[in-house]
């Protein structure tokens, strides 16, 4: 193998491995921003609830149906 087609050979090696630490990086991105998603989903669904819950108990106390 010549000098140059050697050293095409480690550049395109080179190339690869920085993709891939670039599409590793990427990755985990993705799913820190998915797991942040979901974290929010969920505090925003217990917040609805709480507040749902406080409506029912609201309407109860007004209607006498809380004793």
């Amino acid at each position: 193998m010549s000098d140059a087609s050697q050293n095409l050979s480690y550049q395109a090696g080179e190339a690869k491995g920085q993709a891939q630490v670039q599409k590793d990086g990427l990755m985990d991105k993705a799913a820190n921003a998915a797991q942040s998603a979901k974290e929010s989903c969920q505090e925003a669904g217990e917040q609805l609830k709480a507040k749902a819950q406080g409506a029912v108990d609201a309407v109860k106390d007004a209607t006498g149906m809380n004793k």
